[in-house]
């Protein structure tokens, strides 16, 4: 069990590798834009919103799955973990951010157009490509914040501890680029119904 002051030391450290101005762009930027399109833009804001935060979501899945896996999968275990310890710490801030932001921004957009409403769910629902929509971000969600960022958090333990693990280092943070190709794959399932939904 980490103690109270264990905790406040690994989110320090966290943050000043990932750096303080990085954690500040990283979430205030969608964040901010999130809540300013909400609030006073336009369905054409929100829309840009969506698909910038979604764009990059998508593309650092991508890459993390079809890239830079297969090139860290050539790597020594310790180059790897060296890799990690750069990647993660931003990966950490950036990537729930991004995929909250962009889930949030689509299930408002979805309301402003009229595919789906919260008083009328299961009539939403009826609709296939909004059922299918809503399944697909259900698993991003649960692979997001029930898989990915845990392991994060696990590889960043290993990397704080007085002997840190190498090879559980480089093993989780494989897990981690390989579970982003999947999330890839199921984003490029969600810009494809999106273009079904909306011509």
């Amino acid at each position: 069990m980490i103690n109270g002051r264990a905790k406040t030391s690994t989110i320090s450290v966290i943050i000043q590798s990932a750096n303080p101005v990085f954690i500040i762009l990283a979430i205030f930027l969608p964040v901010g834009a999130l809540i300013y399109s909400i609030n006073f833009g336009s369905v054409t804001t929100l829309n840009y919103v969506h698909i910038m935060t979604g764009a990059f979501w998508t593309g650092i899945d991508l890459f993390m799955g079809f890239v830079l896996g297969p090139v860290l999968g050539g790597m020594e275990p310790k180059d790897r973990a060296s890799v990690f310890k750069r990647l993660v710490p931003k990966m950490t801030f950036l990537m729930p951010v991004l995929s909250a932001v962009a889930i949030i921004s689509g299930i408002e957009l979805t309301q402003w157009l009229g595919y789906a409403s919260p008083s009328n769910l299961f009539a939403s629902l009826a609709n296939p490509w909004i059922l299918a929509t809503v399944i697909i971000v259900a698993i991003l969600t649960i692979q997001g914040f029930g898989l990915l960022l845990p392991n994060e958090i696990r590889v960043f333990h290993q990397l704080l501890s007085d002997k840190p693990d190498i090879e559980k280092i480089s093993r989780l943070g494989m897990r981690t680029a390989k579970l982003g190709g999947v999330q890839g794959i199921f984003q490029l399932a969600i810009i494809f119904i999106m273009a079904n939904l909306r011509f």
